[in-house]
């Protein structure tokens, strides 16, 4: 491979080590971020060398983090941007401004310098957006409240970034011509700022939306791809030219695009993109960790790495407390932005230009950076495992467990969505139950608007016995997980042969399951509303309610007896496809015939 180009070689390079480290990773239950992470130490200067234009590939791979910000934006409405103004420049600088006074005051009082320590404790104020957003969505944290809080936060960073770049030049080693010159070109900048991101609104208003539906009437998929990726890369471009964050710029794109029809296409088309961008950046990350200075000073590294993330992580912490966030969603809100940042980076490389302190000091944090970066996802496996179980239940009310014995003759496992359907027709009857449920927050509601409902696992024999099942005459099994509903079953069979159990299906697998074990009254979840969308259907094409009707009764009535055709061989996947093709042609037939039958009947000049 001597002559292949180099762009083909560390592309292989790239790839392999990917393919390698992250499916292990995921196997080992320790995420993808550490498997990125892990690849670029290993094909790393520090590891197998085999590649060393390290800071080279994180500039391009930092678009990953554009591209991300850039689909974050698309699903964040204008007015639902301007709702988090509160908490973006509230919450946000309460975390920057708090977490680099604490960091400046305890470097000071290590005897550090002042300026060193200004921004030295601003850089590392900064989290980094990739991990955090990334770790978000693996999660589905965005929409909770701490995903909301996490995010103005990391915006407000993004923005917080300018200033602190601005502030770098009067801390270090200036001319006094420079220093003269500087509130000129301070204003200028400033010109520049206002004028870029007023020419980003109007032209996204403008122009923009225009241009896509110009484009799209091409009907090139690729070239819509191609302009997707054009409007991302024009805006980070115009957003570096004036010293602001690319990241910034993307976002503001994305939430200026999220109205438009087009929104849904510009994510298909942008996301694997960002998807294998992120990736690379996270082995840049990797590949950027000098061990060098990890091993010239190992116990100064490991103090400044505790440090920082002890005071972040306490201040951090101290803010959820603040914002009332949920007790059990602090832990990770707390270890997401404790960790620095990529942009500390940037800070760090422009604070040595300017002789804010010298070239080893700025490795070191750095290198102080990158490790906390390393660390975070494998703190949070470790919080996930032994932390969080114990914060589980601290937000939820105290229960305690059925213990009155319970008489009435319909006992129902599981108060969700499906049982208390259930359960409110048969109390409209007068009909007395019992309902069993081991999800605290959802019985605390259900006794608030008038339900009795008692806190009880249905899988354990002696909360069962508790709640009449020896002397009632039905189980409803409605619980939401497929193997407590099994559990549930084989539990009542055993020990309680007069039940008559009615069972909620999650799945056609969990129908089969249900259907081994003799139970008969079995509902699928989904079937009956399906059948009901299928009939507005078919009366919005025209057909009379009446005959909708008596068309989705002969599909059900067909459907439910074609599955007990299916069950004796639902293992059997060949037998399983040949009876369902069969059956699917019987269905057609049937309903073509019945059709010409009715056409035949209609009398002459019937309009149809």
């Amino acid at each position: 491979m001597e002559h292949a180009p180099t762009w083909l070689i560390n592309s292989f390079i790239y790839l392999s080590a990917a393919v390698i480290a992250v499916p292990l990773s995921k196997a080992l239950g320790l995420g993808s971020i550490i498997g990125y992470l892990a690849a670029g130490i290993a094909i790393g200067p520090w590891g197998l060398g085999l590649v060393t234009n390290v800071e080279d590939i994180l500039h391009f791979a930092e678009f990953g983090v554009v591209l991300m910000l850039f689909l974050v934006g698309l699903e964040l409405e204008p007015k639902r941007l301007w709702n988090l103004r509160r908490s973006i420049f509230g919450w946000g600088s309460l975390q920057v401004l708090g977490c680099a006074l604490v960091l400046a005051l305890a470097a000071v009082a290590c005897g550090v310098d002042w300026r060193l320590a200004v921004v030295a404790a601003l850089g590392l104020a900064l989290s980094s957006t990739a991990i955090a957003l990334q770790v978000m969505g693996e999660r589905n944290l965005l929409p909770t409240r701490s995903g909301q809080a996490a995010f103005s936060i990391l915006l407000f960073q993004d923005v917080a970034a300018i200033p602190i770049l601005a502030l770098l030049p009067l801390l270090g080693v200036v001319s006094m011509a420079n220093e003269a010159s500087a509130p000129m070109e301070y204003a200028q900048t400033a010109i520049k700022i206002i004028a870029v991101i007023a020419g980003i609104v109007l032209g996204g208003r403008l122009l923009i939306r225009p241009l896509l539906r110009w484009i799209a009437r091409s009907k090139t998929p690729e070239i819509f791809t191609a302009a997707a990726l054009l409007l991302v890369v024009g805006i980070s471009a115009l957003m570096l030219l004036v010293g602001l964050s690319m990241a910034l710029g993307a976002f503001l794109a994305g939430v200026l695009l999220a109205e438009s029809e087009y929104r849904r296409e510009l994510e298909t088309d942008i996301e694997p993109f960002k998807g294998l961008l992120l990736g690379l950046f996270f082995i840049a990350v990797g590949m950027s960790i000098d061990f060098g200075v990890l091993l010239q000073s190992p116990g100064l590294m490991a103090l400044v790495v505790l440090g920082f993330l002890s005071i972040k992580g306490a201040v951090i912490y101290a803010l959820a407390r603040h914002i009332e966030l949920p007790f059990q969603e602090r832990p990770v809100f707390t270890l997401l932005l404790a960790q620095g940042g990529e942009f500390a980076f940037v800070v760090f490389q422009a604070a040595a230009s300017a002789k804010v302190f010298p070239a080893e000091t700025a490795s070191l944090l750095i290198g102080a950076v990158a490790v906390s970066m390393l660390l975070s996802p494998l703190i949070l496996v470790a919080v996930d495992r032994l932390l969080l179980p114990r914060y589980a239940n601290c937000d939820v009310p105290a229960m305690e467990e059925i213990s009155e014995q319970q008489e009435a003759p319909i006992v129902i496992a599981g108060f969700g969505r499906y049982g208390q359907i259930v359960g409110r027709l048969l109390t409209a009857e007068g009909i007395a139950t019992t309902v069993l449920d081991h999800d605290a927050e959802m019985i605390e509601v259900a006794r608030n608007i008038g339900y009795r409902v008692f806190y009880g696992d249905a899988t354990r024999l002696d909360l069962l016995r508790t709640a009449g099942a020896a002397t009632a005459k039905v189980l409803v099994v409605a619980v939401d997980d497929v193997e407590q509903s099994l559990e549930i079953v084989d539990l009542a069979q055993a020990h309680f042969p007069q039940l008559q159990i009615v069972a909620r299906a999650r799945d056609v697998t969990h129908w089969n399951q249900l259907r081994d074990r003799g139970v008969v009254r079995v509902e699928r979840e989904l079937f009956e509303s399906s059948l009901r969308s299928a009939r507005s259907v078919l009366e919005l094409l025209g057909h009379e309610p009446h005959a909708a009707r008596q068309t989705a009764m002969r599909f059900r009535q067909h459907n439910l007896e074609l599955f007990e055709k299916l069950h004796p061989h639902y293992k059997d996947s060949s037998k399983l496809i040949a009876v369902i093709k069969q059956g699917r042609q019987q269905l057609e037939e049937q309903m073509a015939q019945e059709r010409a039958e009715q056409a035949q009947r209609r009398p002459h000049g019937w309009d149809t």
